[in-house]
């Protein structure tokens, strides 16, 4: 088995104004670094229903490499609402597939060949998922080149302090956005101090490679131990923001492992979200001079 770049935890349908789209920010990273040209996996779980059928044809489309278990649970679905400014609102529906993934014996060997991982919050809302993200991290290989990216998404109260420290303590890579931070923050105990030291306390404190943090319109910052990378956010006409960061997430890490220095994939992760913002959903088709 070559080495994989993984997406796990929630993979689902985002119902929006115009239809339904595929959805979940694994998926959503998984998808774009395999338009990198890397080999890319996005782990989840399905339910036995037309839904998760459809998820299978969807991602077979897309030559999305998948390992998507059928569980006794409906397949995911979330209520999206974009407000007046392209921003979109979620309603997550409970109790279903991606709440129940299984740690197996084929998911510990994937883990064993995984060479950059992705996993959030959200999807460690139930015991189940959370035990199996966990299971698959303490399976990855310990080179020092392996890379565990926690992309915290803080959504709808389905988190909290010991979920968060958690994966801070397992991840190597965090991005967090600027709302993000400071609930995090309220949570360590350290509130009252600028976002950017704020960022220094958590990379110190959990020995991050990297710490990435996103502000919206406010540009983007990448701290690494005795540096920071800053990037202004391009003046774009917004479709939507779905899937915007992950897009980022996965072009950064992308860029990273094929050897780009942090400030150059720094850059080239804002150009590609910022090219997604201008198109409808997730997943689209990237131009070939971002590949």
């Amino acid at each position: 088995m070559n080495p994989v770049i993984v997406g796990i935890g929630e993979a689902l349908w985002d119902v929006l104004p115009e239809g339904k789209k595929i959805g979940g920010a694994p998926a959503n990273f998984a998808y774009h670094v395999s338009q990198f040209g890397l080999d890319s996996l996005v782990i989840s779980a399905i339910g036995k229903d037309k839904l998760g059928e459809e998820i299978i044809e969807n991602f077979n489309e897309k030559e999305l490499t998948y390992h998507l278990p059928e569980v006794e649970y409906p397949t995911g679905t979330v209520q999206v609402e974009i407000d007046q400014v392209g921003v979109p609102q979620y309603n997550i529906k409970e109790n279903v597939a991606w709440d129940n993934i299984p740690f197996t014996k084929d998911l510990e060997k994937i883990a064993k060949h995984t060479r950059a991982v992705c996993f959030g919050s959200l999807a460690q809302r139930s015991v189940v998922s959370r035990n199996t993200i966990l299971s698959f991290l303490d399976a990855m290989p310990k080179d020092d080149d392996v890379l565990k990216v926690f992309d915290i998404n803080l959504r709808q109260g389905f988190y909290s302090k010991e979920i968060i420290c958690e994966s801070l303590r397992r991840c190597n890579i965090l991005k967090i956005n600027d709302e993000e931070l400071v609930t995090v923050s309220r949570l360590k105990g350290y509130p009252g101090i600028d976002l950017q030291d704020k960022c220094w306390i958590l990379l110190g404190k959990y020995n991050l490679k990297m710490l990435i943090l996103t502000c919206g319109v406010n540009g983007s910052y990448v701290f690494t131990p005795g540096n920071v990378s800053f990037q202004p956010t391009p003046k774009v006409e917004v479709a939507d923001t779905v899937g915007a960061g992950d897009s980022f997430t996965a072009t950064f890490i992308s860029s990273i492992i094929k050897g780009l220095p942090v400030e150059e994939a720094h850059k080239k992760a804002v150009q590609v979200s910022a090219y997604v913002c201008t198109q409808n959903g997730a997943m689209p088709v990237l131009p070939e001079e971002f590949k």
